[in-house]
C-alpha cells in the first residue's frame, strides 16, 4: 500500500522542539514487505488520510508480523495519549526506562510526549494495535481537551482523565471485551475508504475509553498528583536541553519553554539538580565540549565553544578552566596522550 506522509509543523517553544514520531523504520518494513501494515492516520503518522470528521484522532490502526523482523521503533514521543494492544505473539517494549517483553492481551498507555521504545532492537512477531488521541498538550503539567466527539459523561471522562494523569501504572492485562474491541477497530481500518468507517470508528474509540474506564476501575490504582506537577514539565525540558545547549539561552526562555513561572522553575530545577538553572546550563556545556573536544580533532577552540551555546572562545576558556583546573587545550592534549598510552 501507499504510504502518504503529510508534514506538520512540530511542538517548539523558544529553542526545544518536540517532534512526533514519524515512524520511518516502519514505514521501510512496509516497502520492504516485511509485515502487514494498515492504518488511517493524519500528519507525520504513516497510513492512508483521516478525515475532518475525526479530528483529534491522529493515528488508528495495527501491524501483523508473522516472520522475525530486522526493525524496531527507537525511543520516540508521540503528542497524545497512545494505546496500544498485544492480540498475539511477543513485543519487546520499553517506557519510563523500564523493559519488558509484551505477551498477548497486554495492553500499554503512554500519555502525551511520554518516551516508549517498541523493540530491542528489533520487534517482535506478532500482531500489534494502537490508537493516539490528541488531547491538544504542549506540557504535562496541561489540562488535556479531549475530542469534542468523546461522548463519556462528564463525571466518567474526570475520572478517566484523573487516573491516566495520575497513576504511575502504565501496564494492564485487557480482557476479552478490551481484545473484540481492538479486532473490530482493525477491521473498520481496514474496510475504510476516504473516510466512510468514521462514526464506526469513533463510536468504538469511545466504546474503548469505556471499557478502560472500567478496567481502571477495577484495579487497584494508586494516584500521583504530582505526575501532573509542573515540576514534570521542568524534568522533560532539562532532560531535553542537552539537545538545544547551542541556543543562548536566558534563564527566562528556559522557564517560558519549560511552560512554568520564572519562580517555579528555579525552584524546580534546584529540587531536580541541586544547581540553579544557569550553573546547570553551563555543566551540560562543559560536558559537551569536552567530548567535542576529544571526537574532533579538527575543530578550532572558537568552533567547540559556538557548538556548545558559549558566546565567545575566551569566555568558554574561562568557564572550562574555572571547572576544569586546565584550558580547553590542555584538557585535549592530555587525554589524547593518556588515550594513546592505553592504545600501546
Amino acid at each position: 500500500m501507499k504510504i502518504n506522509i503529510q508534514e506538520i509543523q512540530p511542538y517548539e517553544a523558544d529553542g526545544v522542539v518536540y517532534h512526533a514520531d514519524t515512524c520511518l523504520p516502519l514505514v521501510d518494513a512496509v516497502e520492504r514487505k516485511k509485515l502487514k501494515f494498515k492504518a488511517l492516520a493524519r500528519y507525520t503518522y504513516p497510513g492512508n488520510r483521516l478525515t475532518n470528521d475525526t479530528l483529534g484522532l491522529n493515528s488508528v490502526g495495527y501491524w501483523d508480523a508473522n516472520e522475525p523482523q530486522d526493525w524496531g521503533l527507537d525511543w520516540h514521543r508521540n503528542e497524545g495519549l497512545e494505546i496500544h494492544f498485544l492480540e498475539s505473539g511477543t513485543m519487546p517494549y520499553s517506557q519510563e526506562n523500564k523493559e519488558l517483553e509484551l505477551s498477548p492481551n497486554h495492553l500499554t498507555i503512554t500519555r502525551p510526549w511520554e518516551a516508549h521504545k517498541v523493540g530491542n532492537p528489533a520487534i517482535g512477531m506478532g500482531k500489534f494495535y494502537w490508537v493516539i488521541i490528541d488531547l491538544d498538550v504542549r506540557r504535562p503539567h496541561q489540562n488535556w481537551d479531549w475530542p469534542d466527539w468523546i461522548m463519556l459523561a462528564p463525571n466518567d471522562l474526570l475520572r478517566l482523565t484523573t487516573i491516566l494523569r495520575q497513576n504511575e501504572k502504565w501496564l494492564w492485562k485487557a480482557d476479552k471485551r478490551v481484545r473484540d474491541c481492538f479486532q473490530r477497530i482493525g477491521k473498520a481500518v481496514d474496510s475504510d475508504i476516504e473516510g466512510n468507517n468514521s462514526s464506526i470508528i469513533r463510536l468504538l474509540v469511545n466504546y474503548l475509553l469505556i471499557l478502560l474506564l472500567d478496567l481502571l476501575n477495577t484495579e487497584e490504582v494508586v494516584l500521583n498528583e504530582s505526575l501532573t506537577d509542573s515540576s514534570r514539565s521542568v524534568k522533560l525540558f532539562l532532560n531535553e536541553l542537552k539537545n538545544n545547549l547551542s541556543e543562548a539561552w536566558t534563564i527566562e526562555q528556559m522557564a517560558h519553554s519549560a511552560g512554568v513561572g520564572l519562580t517555579r522553575f528555579t525552584h524546580h530545577c534546584k529540587q531536580l539538580t541541586n544547581l540553579t538553572p544557569m550553573r546547570y546550563l553551563t555543566m551540560k556545556r562543559i560536558e559537551m565540549s569536552k567530548n567535542i573536544l576529544l571526537e574532533n580533532n579538527h575543530y578550532s577552540i572558537a568552533e567547540v565553544a559556538y557548538s556548545c551555546g558559549f558566546a565567545t572562545s575566551q569566555y568558554f576558556s574561562t568557564v572550562f578552566k574555572r571547572h576544569e583546573k586546565c584550558t580547553p587545550i590542555e584538557y585535549k592534549h592530555k587525554n589524547c596522550l593518556h588515550l594513546k598510552e592505553q592504545i600501546k
